[in-house]
């Protein structure tokens, strides 16, 4: 199950596993930024193709606006699915 939160400092936590049974979820809250956030993935567990793919929605929504999505905290074996993915070039991973 994947939970969503947002901190007062307005960055958006991601915990538990982001999969194709959590995307509408996610959609519903990561598809209606107005502006670019910080998402931070401490304490994501697992991403699969349908969470990417959400990730590439939402960057697609915000790039005409001038703004992004900024990874923060994310474990190694998800930094490899951005990386082998392609998406290490898309996102900004700190």
């Amino acid at each position: 199950m994947l939970e969503i939160s947002r901190e007062a400092s307005g960055t958006i936590l991601l915990s538990g596993r982001f999969d194709a049974s959590q995307a509408e979820k996610a959609k519903g809250i990561l598809l209606a930024l107005q502006e670019g956030a910080t998402l931070d993935f401490q304490n994501l567990d697992y991403i699969s193709s349908a969470g990417l793919g959400v990730l590439l929605a939402a960057q697609k929504v915000l790039q005409p606006r001038g703004q992004a999505l900024r990874l923060i905290n994310v474990h190694s074996h998800i930094k490899d699915v951005f990386h082998f993915s392609g998406f290490d070039q898309i996102f900004e991973i700190a």
